[in-house]
Formats: C-alpha cells, structure tokens, sequence
C-alpha cells in the first residue's frame, strides 16, 4: 500500500492517524464542540482532542451512546475534560436548544467541528420539512454556527487565540446536482437522487466555510473556516446501500481508511500549529486540496448563505 503513505507539503500522508498529526500539540486552556460524537470519525475525534487537554463537549443524538463514549474516553484517559449534550440536527428546535444548554455551562468556545452527517438516504424530510440530508449536513450546522458565533467571537478576542470552524465534507460534493445546490427544488421528491443529494449537502459545507472566511476578513475577526474531506472510510454511512456497505466491509478493508485514520484531517485542520490562519481552504489527507470549481464560486456561496439565512428564520 506504499502510495498511500507517500506524504504530501504537510508531513502527513493518506495513512496518517488523528494521534500522529496532534503529536506535540497542547490542547490545554481549549474548549471544543464536536458533532456527532457518538460514534465513527467523531467520537475519535473526541477523544484524540481530550487526549492532547482539549475540554470537549460531545453533541449528539443519543444520550445513552454518548455518555458510553465519554467513560470510554475516560478510562482511557482519566484526566479528561468531557461533557455530553444532546442534539439532533434535524430539528433546529434541538439546535436553538442545544446552544442555549451550552451557554449556561459559561465555557469559551475556541473550535467547532461540524462533523455529524448522514449518507444517502432515502427522500425524508427533516422535522421542519426540509430534506434530510441538506437539513442535517447542511442546515442544522449552519444554524448551530450562527448561534455560537457570538461565544466564539468574543473568546478569540478575550484569549487573543485564533478560534478555528472545521466543516467535514466530502469528496461527494464533486457528485452534486448540475446546479450544485437546488435553490428552488430541495425538497423536489420526483427529482430527488439519494447519492447527489448528498454531494450536493457536502457541497454546501465547503460553500459555508467558504463564505464564513469572507465575512470573517471583512470584520477582522480571528476565526478560521475550513472544510476538509475525511477519507472513504469504514463507518455505517452506508447502510442504506447494503450492497455497497458489504463491499466496504470486506474488500474495501484494502483501500478505506479506518477511523484512526479518518479522523486525522479533521484533527489536523482543528488543531495543528501548520494552519494558524489558513481559511477557506479544503484539505484531504491533513493537506490542503482543490475542491470542485463550484465549491470555489464565490457567488454561490453567498446565494447560498442567504436562502439558509431565510430558512433558519
């Protein structure tokens, strides 16, 4: 498997693990919000974050698993700053309320992760009656960042530490619609296409970072946005596609990473000292990357933050 280990301007290859990329990092003093955190890429995220002294508040869906993987994380590493709270993206009453359950914990919030997301599903719609995948990847993150903006402005300002938005993508943001975001038929069921619905959700989370960047320079704001993708990796994203899920898991072992691996980028683009003030930029393999030519459209972005200001009301 030598190619994957050949590595790229950063010192980390394809195979690279969340540890080796954070090694030497100290994460003390820090507090970090990570989504979906119960399982996959994000509770590893979690946990290599809590291993280098990062104070991490796992949001999730599931209570129950996700206070299985804080005392996991505990065992492990006794010393760990932990809390878990409940939120589900696909409501943004959940979202309104997760935020405000965070702020009456009175933490500083230097790093947000958004990284839960859902994978080819079939046409549902979320609880406010908006497809599920570009509600949960794309709608229920944008809603929670415009919340916690404030906190993570006035943190950076008081620490004089850089805050830093980490968007998980994906390489699917290249397999969107043609238009790449369906303004006037995200909720079109007869033209719905499970796979390009979901590039295009994973396109909007590159759009995102992207716009968010531009906003930030504008205000002079200490904030970095960035997007990245994970990897192809072995997680249960692709349940709703048995024949692909069994492939995955069997000969797919041989060129998918694993979670160690998967969550290393989104660690790196978190925390290394390499991307104190790199934003608006898309890494893969702890690298920086070239997205699609729309995820770099400029207006697109801006279309887009404004048909999800309308919907967030």
């Amino acid at each position: 498997m030598w190619p994957f280990s050949r590595r790229g301007p950063s010192g980390f290859s394809w195979n690279s693990t969340a540890e080796e990329v954070t090694h030497g990092v100290d994460g003390s003093g820090l507090t970090a919000i990570v989504t979906g955190a119960s399982s996959g890429i994000g509770s590893e995220t979690a946990r290599v974050l809590a291993l280098r002294g990062v104070h991490v508040i796992m949001a999730v869906r599931n209570l129950s698993t996700g206070s299985s993987v804080k005392e996991s994380i505990l065992k492990e590493i006794p010393s760990a700053k932990v809390d878990v709270l409940e939120l589900d993206l696909t409501s943004m009453a959940s979202v309104r309320k997760f935020a405000s359950d965070f702020g009456s914990l009175n933490l500083p919030l230097n790093i947000l992760i958004n990284n839960a997301g859902v994978m080819a599903t079939p046409f549902l719609l979320s609880h406010d009656g908006i497809e599920l995948q570009f509600a949960t990847n794309h709608v229920g993150h944008f809603l929670l960042t415009h919340l916690l903006l404030d906190n993570m402005k006035n943190t950076a300002r008081k620490s004089n530490t850089e805050g830093r938005i980490v968007n998980v993508s994906s390489e699917g943001h290249r397999f969107a619609y043609r238009e790449g975001i369906r303004f006037d038929k995200i909720n079109d069921e007869p033209g719905y296409n499970s796979l390009w619905a979901y590039g295009q959700s994973k396109l909007a989370n590159i759009l995102h970072a992207n716009e968010l960047t531009r906003r930030f320079k504008e205000e002079g704001v200490e904030i970095t946005a960035n997007s990245l993708h994970p990897g192809s990796i072995i997680t249960n994203l692709l349940r709703y596609h048995s024949f692909i899920d069994v492939i995955s898991r069997t000969v797919g072992r041989l060129v998918l990473k694993n979670v160690q691996q998967g969550a290393a980028t989104t660690c790196y683009v978190a925390m290394h000292p390499q991307v104190k003030g790199v934003s608006g930029k898309y890494f893969d393999s702890s690298n920086i990357a070239t997205p699609s030519s729309k995820a770099q459209d400029m207006d697109l972005a801006k279309k887009l933050w404004e048909f999800s200001m309308n919907l967030i009301g």
